[in-house]
């Protein structure tokens, strides 16, 4: 036997052991790579699961049941759905919650736009200072502004009922009655909303390239009509996002007319101002032998505000179009 035969090295020679951190490295990055992007997005379902879908199941299947808070609680399938539907004062919430949405969300939006394109102006000097300040209404305190607007309303000493009074209009009972309420609280809506759109609004307007707005101008075209032929077509969907978020807030109304009605929970006398939302705070916090009713409520305003965004979704869709 040669010694060349006698030290030949072996078929299967083993790696040398300086590659296998680089192979644990490889495999670390594989995985990084694979489950990171899982782990980033974890804490928000984490978070929702906790305080936005455990709650709307919990409320589900309290809506079943006839829910005493301190009480028994008994299964009692859609009655309460069923009581829903001949209930008079949820049928009146739900007028009111319509009136208030129609005088506040539909001024609201038009004012947004034509103040948004007036701010993405290129003409337009202290630019800055003017989108800063149409912010600061939704930066007050809410509470502050219902005080505000409670004394600018009222009956004897408001400023409102002063200026009418010099076009020859009677005082007004902004409080007692139905449509002043309304009028009243979609003013107070507007004073607080219409500048957090109007810079969503505008946010989408930046984006839109000035080269078409050149071309139109060569075109001769006006500023009136880039701004239906351009501007909206082009912040459609910026538009669809504040329509939706103007719905939900509309539906969800609270805040603005508890404390237009001094925090009286059934909104004036007769209940002239009562939101669906004030409606729910009443059956299903204040009345705790009644919290399955509430609950009952909660998922009727969810079902509407899901109806009422599809239904305004579709519309913006078709009007762009």
């Amino acid at each position: 036997m040669s010694l060349s035969a006698t030290t030949a090295p072996p078929s299967h020679v083993p790696p040398p052991p300086e590659d296998a951190p680089r192979r644990r490295g490889h495999l670390l990055n594989r995985l990084d790579l694979k489950y990171s992007p899982y782990l980033y997005i974890a804490p928000f379902f984490v978070l929702f699961g906790i305080f936005g879908l455990y709650p709307m199941l919990r409320t589900a299947w309290m809506s079943l049941h006839d829910w005493d808070m301190i009480g028994d609680r008994s299964f009692i399938g859609i009655d309460n759905y069923t009581e829903l539907i001949a209930d008079e004062y949820f049928w009146n919430a739900l007028i009111n919650t319509f009136g208030i949405f129609a005088l506040s969300t539909v001024p609201q939006i038009l004012l947004a736009l034509f103040l948004a394109n007036l701010l993405n102006r290129t003409l337009l000097r202290a630019k800055t200072f003017f989108r800063m300040a149409i912010f600061v209404p939704n930066v007050v305190s809410v509470a502050a502004v219902a005080i505000v607007f409670g004394m600018l309303f009222q009956r004897e000493f408001g400023v409102v009922n002063w200026l009418l009074s010099f076009v020859g209009v009677d005082q007004v009972d902004w409080d007692g009655q139905r449509w002043s309420s309304w009028t009243a609280i979609a003013t107070m809506v507007n004073w607080r909303w219409t500048g957090y759109n109007t810079l969503i609004l505008l946010a989408g307007m930046q984006a839109i390239p000035k080269d078409l707005y050149e071309a139109a101008s060569i075109d001769g075209a006006g500023p009136w009509r880039q701004f239906w032929q351009i501007t909206i077509p082009m912040v459609r969907p910026t538009l669809i996002f504040v329509v939706i978020l103007s719905t939900i807030g509309g539906m969800q109304l609270f805040t603005e007319p508890l404390l237009f009605g001094n925090g009286r929970i059934i909104g004036g006398d007769q209940r002239e101002f009562q939101t669906l939302a004030m409606y729910m705070y009443e059956k299903g916090i204040e009345n705790l032998n009644t919290a399955g009713y509430g609950a009952a409520v909660a998922w009727a305003i969810f079902m509407i505000i899901v109806l009422m965004s599809l239904l305004n979704f579709l519309l913006v869709r078709r009007s762009a179009k």
